[in-house]
């Protein structure tokens, strides 16, 4: 088992936009082969800096999914909300 932490600067005044758009994503991830959980978390002393963490079966489910045109498509609805590009780090047990 994996879990991906994605963290995203979203733009000011973008984040309700952003929220909308990221469950959007997070309903079709849970839809992906290999996918366990996920949630999206937000900074409390930033508001506009998310994480969302992710739980996959392993590697291979996460990078199917990664690359996967539903993926891409979402984001890049997503990306000009986005102040810089997402960070994503993935741990195992």
């Amino acid at each position: 088992m994996i879990r991906v932490l994605i963290e995203r600067q979203i733009a000011e005044d973008l984040g309700s936009h952003y929220d909308q758009l990221s469950r959007e994503l997070l309903q079709k991830a849970m839809h992906s082969h290999g996918f366990i959980s996920g949630e999206v978390l937000h900074d409390i002393d930033d508001p506009n800096h998310r994480l969302v963490m992710a739980t996959y079966r392993n590697v291979s489910d996460w990078q199917r999914w990664y690359g996967s045109a539903e993926r891409r498509e979402m984001l890049e609805t997503l990306e000009p909300l986005m102040e810089h590009e997402e960070k994503i780090t993935i741990y195992e047990h």
